[in-house]
């Protein structure tokens, strides 16, 4: 195994300090009630009582004992929680302190220590053009610290987003039904289709992180700027009033599509900003689960 130096292990215990005193300050109790197990374990039986479904008779205990028996149920509590975290190199862009992939860290670490409070299985996916790294759902405290140094520290294959491979991936994987969070800044096309599928299937919510610079671009005279993903670089003269206008119009439609996208989809969504702090949007996505409990 390889040995981890004293400054990550630094940063590494920061994070987990950080997001797990969020979790007991914001999210205690918040998680448990919005996130219910996904099926019904057999518990025992008892004798059969007016109004009693008939579809719930045990009918080997009712031929043995010569009386109506039914099965009864409790809720399979365990979850396994999926951690889908986008590592393509769009993830790394900052204006602002802190990289997009960097937050992405912070709010799986969040869901992580959420989730092992509740005694819930979390597993990581770490994708780029498709799925690059699996971890599969365990539940302890050094599991999800070793969950946090693969966000932080790992270098990705790829330079491409691929959402459609890397849910295909989770489909394949993934028989039974798991709450997906799928954390990105969604910067992909022709991934409409798959997210339903995957929704009907799973518990599927987006996590959208952006930069405030995605968002419009500031009057700074003549830049050269390199798009992530492809290497491809253009120049531009940021002066230009026309240009700003139209690229703020341009990304406040693709806001808008991604909210109709995941509307359609009956998909939840969580928007964050490097710049801005998260605890509100997600307080605020937990409340609106619970209310719909």
């Amino acid at each position: 195994m390889q040995e981890i130096s004293g400054s990550v292990l630094k940063k590494i215990k920061g994070i987990e300090i950080k997001t797990r005193r969020i979790v007991e300050d914001y999210f205690s109790g918040k998680y448990e009630s919005v996130f219910k197990g996904t099926g019904m374990n057999f518990s025992d039986v008892r004798e059969y009582q007016p109004g009693d479904d008939i579809r719930s008779i045990d009918w080997n205990v009712t031929a043995r004992f010569g009386k109506p028996f039914i099965k009864q149920f409790v809720e399979e509590r365990e979850l396994t929680i999926l951690l889908v975290v986008d590592v393509s190199a769009s993830q790394f862009f900052a204006s602002a302190e802190k990289t997009k992939a960097y937050l992405a860290c912070e709010i799986a670490s969040i869901l992580a220590f959420s989730a092992l409070a509740s005694q819930d299985k979390v597993g990581l996916i770490m994708f780029s053009d498709g799925a690059e790294k699996y971890l599969p759902p365990r539940k302890n405290r050094q599991y999800v610290m070793r969950i946090i140094r693969e966000i932080l520290y790992y270098n990705a294959e790829k330079n491409k987003t691929d959402i459609t491979k890397t849910l295909k991936f989770i489909n394949d994987v993934y028989k039974r039904k798991a709450v997906v969070f799928l954390i990105s800044d969604f910067i992909d096309e022709n991934y409409e289709k798959i997210l339903k599928i995957t929704n009907k299937k799973h518990d599927l919510i987006a996590i959208n992180i952006k930069d405030v610079r995605e968002e419009s671009i500031p009057n700074v005279g003549i830049i050269e700027i390199e798009d992530s993903e492809t290497n491809n670089r253009i120049i531009i003269n940021t002066s230009d009033s026309y240009l700003r206008k139209t690229y703020g119009e341009k990304m406040a439609k693709r806001d808008e599509y991604l909210k109709n996208l995941f509307g359609k989809a009956k998909i939840d969504s969580v928007n964050l900003k490097t710049n801005e702090s998260y605890i509100k949007p997600l307080y605020t996505f937990f409340k609106q689960r619970e209310s719909r409990k």
